[in-house]
């Protein structure tokens, strides 16, 4: 059981790391680009770009703040 409950917490602080924020944004990014994918006939490539570029800056100026 030690281990499986050490494995839950590498997986979590992989996933999660540091900011939570970030990594809900890229669960979100993810999301909305399958979403299109599946619902119209439009390039969704665009999509996870875009997300980076606007969650890194926003992740190293909270991290600066700190």
């Amino acid at each position: 059981m030690k281990w499986l409950k050490s494995f839950g917490a590498f997986w979590y602080d992989f996933v999660i790391g540091d900011d939570w924020r970030l990594a809900l944004g890229v669960v979100i990014a993810l999301a909305v680009t399958c979403l299109v994918t599946a619902t119209s006939s439009m390039a969704a490539w665009w999509i996870v770009p875009v997300a980076v570029l606007i969650l890194l800056p926003a992740s190293l100026l909270r991290a600066v703040r700190r």
